[in-house]
């Protein structure tokens, strides 16, 4: 009997070791870990596969046959593998390292808006094959991630943009007059820094164009509509009118009557309860609330881990042991709760 096994050893021995080394791997990486969303799993999952491969290719090598047996088996599995390779979608190869390049470049990040293509909204979840964004309307658009490099992608930065207001004057109106009234419309809309530009001499109106810093981009949309009732009421209280020369073309007016509407009292500031932004991006919100929390967690953790190792008395040591367990605890609800989001649809 041990004659019979005696050839076979070197290839029951490196069995063991694959199996054993897959067993470890995969407790590793995933078993121990099964609370970790699929965008983290993935590349585990990819280190999995290739581990696989290697364990077969080294259990091919000491397989007690001739050289031209072993040659012909690791040509069947390239083989294989090529063609596995070649009959998956190219779409989702395509699709994959996209992704990957997009990790790398780090063009937008979870919380932001962003405009691609057609699409604008605010990125809400970010995945090796797709990015999604929810747009004003509250949809989910998932974007597959080759769209986002084959497309120009605008990013409007955390810590403020510019938003505009377009519109056509008559050359009647003073410029100095128009400009100073739109200055203070921005200025009472809340917007710092603003300025005036002329886009276009037409040939029967001035075309303006009021812009201003707005510090909290989060509130984006509603500020664009507050900047058009802004530059609307100044305008008006100014006694400038906007029309166009078609509207006054085919509407005959006396002299000394306008279309200034009647002024109407403002009405008692309410208490705000939520914004248009909070309704709409509410996923996008909650997305990039538990991605700070996370990061800041992991960096917690890691400066613990390390002041646990530096720690000399005991008492220290178990000081920080607890704080590191309590982080822990704190990151493995972020986890949890950023997974909840992540099955809103």
């Amino acid at each position: 009997m041990l004659d019979f096994l005696i050839p076979y050893a070197p290839l029951i021995e490196t069995v063991i070791a694959v199996i054993a080394v897959l067993w470890v791997s995969n407790w590793m990486l995933l078993s121990r870990n099964p609370d970790i969303g699929n965008e983290k799993k993935f590349p585990r999952q990819l280190i999995m596969l290739g581990l696989t491969v290697l364990g077969i290719l080294a259990i091919v090598l000491v397989l007690p046959v001739s050289d031209d047996s072993r040659n012909q088996l690791i040509g069947l599995i390239g083989i294989l593998m090529s063609g596995a390779l070649a009959f998956s979608s190219t779409t989702i190869i395509s699709n994959l390292m996209a992704g990957v390049l997009l990790r790398i470049t780090k063009p937008f990040q979870v919380g932001d808006f962003i405009r691609v293509g057609d699409y604008f909204g605010r990125v809400s979840e970010r995945g090796l094959f797709e990015t999604e964004i929810q747009t004003e309307t509250r949809e989910l658009i998932a974007l597959p991630n080759i769209y986002c490099i084959n497309n120009p992608v605008a990013t409007i930065l955390s810590s403020g943009t510019i938003i505009s207001a377009t519109l056509s004057l008559g050359y009647d109106v003073e410029r100095k007059r128009v400009e100073s009234s739109l200055i203070e419309a921005a200025i009472a809309c809340g917007l710092h820094e603003p300025f005036v530009h002329i886009l276009e001499l037409g040939d029967f109106s001035v075309v303006y164009r009021v812009s201003g810093f707005l510090e909290e981009p989060k509130r984006l949309i509603s500020m664009r509509s507050q900047l058009y009732g802004c530059v609307l009421d100044k305008l008006h209280s100014n006694g400038i009118e906007i029309m166009s020369p078609a509207y006054m073309n085919q509407r005959q007016l006396r002299d000394g009557v306008n279309t200034i509407p009647y002024t109407v009292p403002a009405a008692p500031a309410e208490e705000r309860k939520m914004s248009a932004e909070d309704m709409a991006f509410d996923k996008a919100e909650q997305a990039e609330g538990i991605e700070n929390e996370r990061s800041q967690l992991l960096e917690e953790i890691s400066s613990l881990e390390k002041d646990i190792k530096a720690a000399t008395e005991e008492e220290q040591k178990k000081h920080h042991l607890r704080f590191l367990e309590r982080k822990k605890e704190r990151l493995k609800a972020v986890e949890e709760a950023f997974q909840l989001i992540k099955k809103q649809r």
